[in-house]
């Protein structure tokens, strides 16, 4: 993964740990898709996606903002998404649903045709809802070019 010694994710903890993996992995997924890399690009932001929402739910400053009730398995994406839609954290335009599915193919195949521009799109408009975008890539620390 594109944070692979970059960050040391359990010495920032669970809030900041997840908020820069988010941020990496937003930077070597789009790189991915731009190399041709397009499963391997789905999979990295797929997982900057899940890191953004951890560290939303996880973060104290935002904990009082959720409707977490009695039932909420925040160790299930699905639900953390619905959560913070629930929550109107999300305006829940963004299939996560079918973005799911998608990561699932990308796992097993490579996707050379696929079109991920309106995928991207999406991606954006949800990492920009959660405060996780925009933010200046030169912040981050550079990247090896010898990762994948």
């Amino acid at each position: 993964m594109p944070h692979a010694g970059l960050m040391n994710e359990q010495s920032l903890g669970p809030v900041k740990g997840p908020f820069q993996r988010a941020r990496l992995h937003i930077r070597g997924g789009k790189r991915r898709l731009r190399q041709g890399k397009t499963s391997a690009g789905i999979v990295t932001l797929y997982d900057a996606l899940l890191a953004a929402m951890e560290w939303y739910v996880n973060a104290p400053e935002h904990r009082s903002s959720l409707s977490i009730g009695g039932d909420s398995d925040l160790m299930n994406d699905r639900n953390v998404y619905s959560l913070l839609v629930r929550s109107r954290v999300l305006d829940g335009k963004f299939d996560f649903l079918g973005f799911d599915s998608l990561t699932e193919i990308a796992l097993n195949e490579e996707m050379p045709a696929y079109d991920y521009r309106e995928l991207l799109d999406g991606i954006e408009s949800v990492m920009t809802q959660l405060g996780v975008m925009p933010f200046d890539e030169a912040s981050l620390p550079p990247e090896d070019p010898k990762t994948f």
